[in-house]
């Protein structure tokens, strides 16, 4: 019977084509010291909903890795309400010349954040911010990303101000948040997640 890392890896070679993603060798087990570091804090801390292995890969990581053919080289990327640090640190560990500022209002997860960062060797590439992003200015980046931000919909119009100008907004969600930034965005594309029905990579330029 395959382990949870076994099922891990195998889906995440099984589907990577269908999110537009190679995995090579070394990001395969890059990307299981990952998983094996948010399955051991996730009781303590909740960073994701319980899922199966499989459904991690997918659900969650390769899901996050759709960023990285949008990513220009040495792209600074800012990773709003990271959590468990999707999607940032996947993009981190397949991508040698991105950089992140990881930021979350959560100490208890910025904890582990930085725990994270420092075990898998990102440590030099990233910084992790403990605070709630309107209450911080804006470091320097070409791209502001966001997964799961508490009460994002409530919070969508303060994100879009506060994002630095001529940066790129990379926005998980529903149609729901769809339809929102249209109504405030001149220009926004929506490209389904693959395996999902009603979830989006959201990309907009608001300045």
């Amino acid at each position: 019977m395959p382990t949870a890392v076994e099922e891990f890896e195998a889906a995440l070679r099984a589907h990577a084509l269908q999110f537009g993603v190679t995995i090579d060798n070394d990001a395969a087990a890059r990307l299981s010291d990952y998983y094996n570091l948010v399955m051991k804090w996730n009781a303590r801390l909740h960073l994701v909903a319980p899922c199966a292995a499989a459904e991690f890969a997918t659900r969650h990581v390769l899901e996050s890795l759709m960023l990285v053919r949008r990513l220009r080289a040495n792209t600074h990327v800012i990773d709003v309400g990271s959590g468990a640090g999707l999607p940032s640190i996947p993009c981190l560990l397949a991508r040698a010349d991105i950089r992140a500022t990881l930021i979350d209002s959560s100490q208890r997860k910025t904890v582990f954040l930085k725990e994270a960062l420092r075990q898998l060797n990102l440590a030099n590439r990233a910084e992790v911010i403990t605070a709630r992003f309107q209450d911080i200015t804006p470091p320097p980046a070409s791209v502001v990303t966001c997964r799961a931000l508490d009460r994002f919909e409530d919070a969508l119009p303060s994100l879009i101000a506060w994002t630095p100008r001529a940066s790129t907004l990379l926005f998980f969600g529903g149609n729901r948040l769809v339809s929102q930034m249209q109504g405030l965005l001149p220009r926004v594309e929506a490209e389904l997640i693959p395996t999902s029905e009603r979830r989006f990579l959201i990309t907009a330029r608001p300045k």
